[in-house]
């Protein structure tokens, strides 16, 4: 198994990761903010686009940096609840390198991230697992 391993500290850094990570399922209850390191850190069940069989992965994702975290359309009272990563935005302040960093979850949930920059890291943390949660994508007519 060839482990990812992903660091970003731009933009086009962090649209691959955003990229690694479309589709993935993770637990409202696995979203941990640390105010003393600054970071937000989450555990999510990536889909292995790479792999020819249906498998995911559990893989970390850390945001450093962080100034301040608010969610929206997320529902934190059942901490087992599941949510579906879409992608991962960044807006840039006025003042770089700092910005908003936004989660957007299938639904309509969203988590907004105001970070000093973009300094994220992403990592599989465990062996792949056969799966049925399949990605549904339809086609797009031409």
């Amino acid at each position: 198994m060839s482990a990812l391993k992903l660091l970003a500290k731009d933009r086009d850094d962090l649209a691959i990761i955003s990229a690694a990570l479309q589709d993935s399922i993770l637990r409202v209850g696995d979203f941990s903010v640390s105010k003393s390191s600054r970071s937000l850190s989450l555990r999510l069940w990536r889909f292995r686009n790479e792999s020819d069989k249906n498998e995911r992965i559990l893989t970390g994702l850390r945001f450093d940096g962080v100034m301040d975290v608010k969610s929206r359309g997320i529902e934190r009272s059942d901490p087992e609840a599941m949510v579906v990563l879409l992608n991962i935005d960044f807006t840039a302040d006025d003042i770089p390198p700092g910005g908003l960093i936004s989660l957007n979850f299938a639904g309509g949930g969203e988590m907004h991230i105001n970070a000093e920059a973009i300094e994220v890291i992403c990592a599989d943390i465990s062996d792949p697992k056969p799966t049925d949660k399949v990605p549904l994508h339809p086609a797009v007519p031409e």
